[in-house]
């Protein structure tokens, strides 16, 4: 692949030429009157994938994710977090300014989990002194990180018996069910309904690893869903002719999930092209995002690096911890371009 090697996010991936043409041919009606033939196929095509009753198209993730947390969720109501989960640190605050939701956001375990403890012990008891515990989020993969599947039955199996529904950001869903997969032996669609199976509701993202140019799903219940598309109207999500979107992301789920094993692997060779380099910690890829720290005299150096890396056409994002994220427009050789400009610069 020609051009810069562009490692800032998995957003950045352009339509493949099979998806393009999907999205000519697909037939389109309004979606705001439920009459978008593509969109309603999507929406049931991940429903019945994941095992849920219903599910809802949207045009951003952090819309999935408040829609989500908003039908849950009434004011006053409070959801359980991870610090650094997508719903809590990087989407405006938007349950609590437009839903009037408090977070209660818990520090991750070194694995990216939230402590069973630490989950038992936010819920609050019922008591007006208190905002009322009604959800518990997660988010897999988190970070690129797999959450252990033993981990997820166990936290959403407690929240379920304390009464708090249980919602997924699964922005990277499909990600976490390939690498699962890996373990397991298992299938990837297989091991993504197992994931799902576990929440009320899960947020799907397709214009990361699996390509599309926009859009998500929320699933759940037909009631909840209900609840959620009265939301999207609200937080101004409701598409007309949306079907040219969803075509793309339906063409995604058909054709760009086992492919992500790819990405996989490539994440994993950029960590091993970097290995030993002075001065940089890799941390080892689980899934397809790589995070590397500068250490020492390179921490100093790095505004340095990142111009050497822009002038290599090398792109990622971070100043002292760099991320990586390897994707369907990223090959082998843009790889081993970009770990020839990062020992080029360090001199090894």
């Amino acid at each position: 692949m020609s051009g810069p090697v562009d490692l800032r996010s998995d957003t950045v991936t352009q339509p493949t030429e099979g998806m393009r043409a999907a999205m000519v041919a697909a037939p389109l009606g309004d979606d705001v009157f439920g009459d978008d033939p593509s969109v309603n196929a999507l929406q049931e095509k991940i429903a019945s994938m994941l095992g849920f009753e219903a599910a809802l198209f949207v045009p951003t993730g952090t819309q999935s994710n408040l829609c989500g947390i908003l039908s849950h969720c009434q004011r006053g109501d409070e959801y359980i977090v991870g610090q650094m989960q997508h719903s809590y640190r990087w989407e405006g605050g938007g349950a609590a300014v437009f839903g009037s939701v408090q977070p209660q956001p818990l520090d991750h375990q070194p694995d990216g989990t939230l402590a069973l403890a630490d989950i038992e012990a936010a819920i609050k008891p019922d008591d007006p002194h208190f905002a009322r515990s009604r959800l518990l989020a997660l988010e897999n993969t988190l970070g690129g990180k797999l959450l252990p599947f033993a981990y997820v039955e166990q936290a959403t199996a407690m929240a379920k018996d304390k009464g708090l529904a249980r919602h997924l950001d699964g922005a990277r869903l499909f990600n976490a069910a390939v690498a699962q997969a890996a373990a397991t032996g298992g299938n990837a669609r297989t091991e993504a309904r197992r994931i799902a199976q576990c929440f009320d509701s899960v947020s799907v993202c397709f214009s990361k690893g699996l390509g599309a140019p926009v859009g998500s799903t929320l699933c759940g219940s037909r009631e909840f869903i209900a609840r959620a598309r009265r939301v999207r109207k609200m937080a101004g999500g409701a598409m007309r002719q949306a079907g040219v979107l969803a075509a793309a992301a339906s063409y995604a789920l058909d054709h760009h999930i086992d492919r992500l094993a790819d990405d996989h692997a490539l994440a994993r060779r950029l960590a091993q092209g970097l290995a030993g380099i002075d001065g940089l910690q890799v941390e080892a890829p689980q899934t397809n995002i790589l995070f590397v720290d500068l250490k020492g005299a390179a921490r100093d150096r790095s505004a340095a690096f990142l111009k050497h890396l822009a002038e290599q056409g090398v792109r990622s994002t971070g100043l002292y911890r760099l991320r990586f994220v390897t994707h369907l427009d990223v090959d082998a050789a843009g790889v081993d371009r970009a770990v020839a400009a990062i020992r080029g610069f360090f001199g090894s």
